[in-house]
């Protein structure tokens, strides 16, 4: 076990005891300058390095589906091109894996998937999925560094190891023909809940969970109006209690449905309304536990201005500002200093813009600070003389977890989640967190295996350690 001088030095040397520092207001969206294209309908994924990738999107006069993709940097405020896709995309999914390269896939009409590597800047083709995958960002990273995408008519897994797609088992219910925007999410307990697809000839909606320990589906709770009706667009995030907020509603409907869906009972309840309408809007879980809701469709095509904060405490939903721009089908990124960067989407019909901005909330909390590991049995630290071995348990110490919260980190060994045997409060060391893995199998051997924990999508440093 590590001394508390140890652990304090650690902290110093890493600079967590220096005051976080932001020239902007908190609960304040301010502009930020443009990417280097409009786009809208395209990706935005936080990288192990800190920048964003965003890539592709769509402009819809010109009608045009883009290739291109740029890189904001935080501590620069900058967007920079870095490469075009191997195809043009739209409503597409990019997916970070765990060796820190992006899996992009989707949003077009054939099966063409490809990497982005950000150590070269480089795309490159990543084989043939099997199935066509529904479109708007219909994948997610499971616990075990696969990826689930759902598609039609049955879902497929991506396998980072060898690099290959197969198909899933079967939906338990009819596939649907179309599924919504964020209709794919990841529980805290692995399985994956699919929302808000629509059936042809029915008008109930399709609410299903996969289980990639078995394999298999099965139909989960009836659900309110937000997500029974096909045309309204829902925004679905995970809270920290482990329940899922499903909010939106088409351009119509003022305000919009909110539910909540509960993984330990199936059920889904209205919770009420939200301020506004928000079709096609982004929902960000932030670090204190509210999600911040951003934009929508206004009738008409405009984008709204529009956001609000929903807390889970209270169960309210309440004002968060106006943002500069009004946009919908936009991407908002929780950034590693606790900011959120809103970029591109819809703007003034059919128009999309290629402004962004920054989201400051109440509380910035940074992304975890991860420390050195060490054996759990022996307290001694995973050294060239004393190497960790597969399915060993390991211990390390972060910071950053949210009190309370059942979603568990992500950690990576040699670019391969390992299995998560606990996490919580760091016994002895009040305001700091400790976390239990597993070493996974097929790690190659070294005396620096880079190791990296990830939480509510933000990566901490990397840290090495010794494997054989």
């Amino acid at each position: 076990m590590k001394s508390t001088n140890q652990l304090h030095l650690t902290l110093w040397g890493l600079g967590i005891f220096a005051s976080i520092a932001s020239s902007q207001n908190p609960g304040t969206f301010i502009a930020i300058g443009n990417m280097t294209e409009a786009r809208a309908d395209h990706t935005a994924t936080l990288l192990y390095n800190g920048k964003v990738l965003i890539a592709g999107g769509d402009l819809y006069v010109p009608p045009l589906v883009l290739a291109s993709a740029e890189l904001y940097d935080p501590s620069t405020g900058a967007f920079t091109p870095t490469g075009n896709m191997t195809t043009a995309r739209a409503g597409h999914s990019a997916t970070l894996l765990p060796n820190g390269r992006v899996l992009i896939c989707g949003g077009t009409a054939d099966l063409s998937a490809e990497i982005y590597d950000p150590a070269t800047g480089t795309f490159t083709a990543a084989g043939a999925m099997v199935v066509l995958p529904y479109s708007w960002q219909a994948a997610t990273l499971l616990q075990d560094g696969r990826v689930f995408i759902a598609s039609q008519p049955t879902a497929q897994l991506y396998d980072p190891v060898p690099g290959t797609f197969a198909v899933s088992g079967s939906y338990a219910a009819p596939a649907p023909t179309y599924i919504e925007p964020n209709g794919v999410t990841l529980l805290a307990d692995g399985r994956v809940l699919l929302t808000g697809g629509n059936v042809v000839g029915e008008i109930a909606g399709w609410t299903e969970l996969y289980d990639p320990g078995t394999d298999n589906f099965s139909v989960t709770g009836t659900s309110g109006d937000s997500a029974n009706w096909w045309y309204n667009v829902n925004t679905a995030t995970l809270l920290m209690n482990g329940k899922v907020l499903i909010a939106g509603s088409d351009e119509y409907d003022e305000p919009a449905d909110a539910e909540l869906y509960d993984p330990a009972t199936g059920a889904v309840t209205a919770i009420g309304n939200t301020a506004a309408g928000h079709e096609y809007a982004a929902a960000t879980l932030l670090p204190d536990g509210s999600v911040l809701i951003t934009g929508g469709q206004l009738a008409g095509g405009n984008g709204k201005v529009v956001s609000e904060l929903y807390t889970p405490a209270t169960g309210s939903f309440s004002a968060a500002g106006n943002m500069v721009t009004g946009r919908h089908e936009h991407t908002a990124t929780l950034l590693p200093d606790g900011t959120v960067l809103i970029a591109g989407g819809y703007s003034i019909w059919p128009s999309s813009t290629s402004s962004a901005e920054i989201y400051s909330p109440p509380v910035l909390q940074a992304a975890p600070v991860l420390f050195s590991l060490w054996h759990a049995a022996t307290g001694q630290a995973a050294s060239p003389g004393m190497p960790a071995v597969a399915g060993e348990a390991l211990a390390m110490y972060t910071t950053s977890l949210v009190d309370g919260s059942v979603i568990p980190p992500q950690v990576s060994i040699g670019g391969r989640f390992a299995e998560i045997l606990f996490f919580g409060d760091a016994p002895g060391y009040p305001g700091f967190n400790q976390v239990n893995i597993r070493v996974p199998d097929g790690v190659a051997p070294g005396s620096a295996v880079p190791v990296r924990l990830t939480y509510l999508g933000r990566s901490s440093n990397e840290v090495t350690i010794a494997v054989q």
